[in-house]
């Protein structure tokens, strides 16, 4: 098993690798009492509330070993400048969605937390910001184990941030994350509160749907959040760059646990995506991550709402 399935304390986050096993730009000052305005963003899933939730930023460097592996790095850079932006290093948002249903609080995966490869761990902040306490969250969906998306289910101290919170996630990304050594004392932290599902599994009748995308973890799970008619397709980390993931879905990712596997898996939800306009949450594309994909020539391209 790849050192990125470590899912670890939250003791030992500020170690551990997230999508990538290299080490990104570390914050030396602490996050703010209260988040901006600009760290929420406040929508609609048919007659659901939904608030995106900003927990911070990854720096991946285009270094030929992380995104387009073996692919020269002025390939890449080329079609990052076509779009816009930097060559030389790619910009990862961090963005767990929160969903108001009926009684019920939702949190789509935690944030990295105290993790030194982010700039991070804005997500209490955040929640503040958008008027929940974690003491309101009732469930918890994780896409998967890497620690920019569980780094927010433990508090600093190590106790549990959502201490009311079922904690679900798929049988099989449950299994890996037990069977690693290292992640012994979150393990113990959370088995309590952790249901595990089989993948694609109905988890609340009408609302969310876990969709299985084979290839970046063992268990990694996408959620369709509904109601009504209208429907929202968190993705996880099936694609992680708005503009490399989605333009050339086939280009192996380092952070992909079995990259042949999760390419096909990107490039065939990327295609029902465009298909099907469906309408995305994409965790690490730009804040916040809201949009649709439409085909263009071997690819596709993102369309932020």
């Amino acid at each position: 098993m790849r050192s990125l399935l470590i899912f670890a304390a939250a003791a030992a986050l500020a170690t551990l690798p997230a999508c990538s096993p290299k080490s990104g730009p570390q914050s030396s000052a602490p996050a703010p009492a209260v988040a901006p305005a600009s760290d929420i963003h406040r929508f609609k899933i048919g007659q659901l509330d939904a608030v995106a939730l900003k927990d911070g930023d990854i720096e991946a460097p285009n270094d030929g070993k992380t995104f387009g592996v073996g692919v020269p790095t002025t390939e890449v850079g080329d079609v990052l400048k076509a779009a816009g932006q930097p060559t030389d290093v790619l910009d990862l948002s961090i963005q767990p969605l929160l969903v108001h249903a009926g009684d019920r609080v939702l949190l789509f995966d935690t944030g990295a937390g105290n993790a030194s490869f982010a700039k991070a761990g804005r997500l209490p902040q955040s929640l503040k910001a958008a008027g929940v306490d974690p003491a309101q969250v009732t469930d918890i969906f994780i896409s998967h184990g890497h620690a920019d998306h569980v780094g927010g289910l433990l508090r600093p101290d190590g106790a549990l941030a959502f201490s009311k919170a079922t904690i679900h996630l798929s049988a099989p990304e449950w299994a890996a994350i037990r069977a690693d050594s290292s992640s012994a004392k979150l393990v113990a932290a959370i088995t309590p509160k952790v249901a595990a599902f089989q993948p694609g599994a109905v988890l609340i009748s009408g609302v969310v749907t876990a969709v299985e995308v084979k290839g970046h973890t063992p268990g990694h799970s996408a959620y369709e959040i509904a109601s009504g008619d209208q429907k929202l397709l968190f993705i996880g980390d099936t694609a992680h760059h708005f503009v490399i993931s989605v333009q050339r879905p086939d280009w192996t990712i380092e952070y992909d646990g079995d990259p042949k596997t999760a390419e096909a898996s990107r490039r065939a939800l990327l295609q029902r995506a465009a298909d099907q306009d469906l309408r995305l949450y994409a965790g690490h594309f730009p804040f916040p991550g809201l949009g649709h994909v439409k085909a263009q020539g071997d690819g596709f391209v993102w369309i932020p709402e």
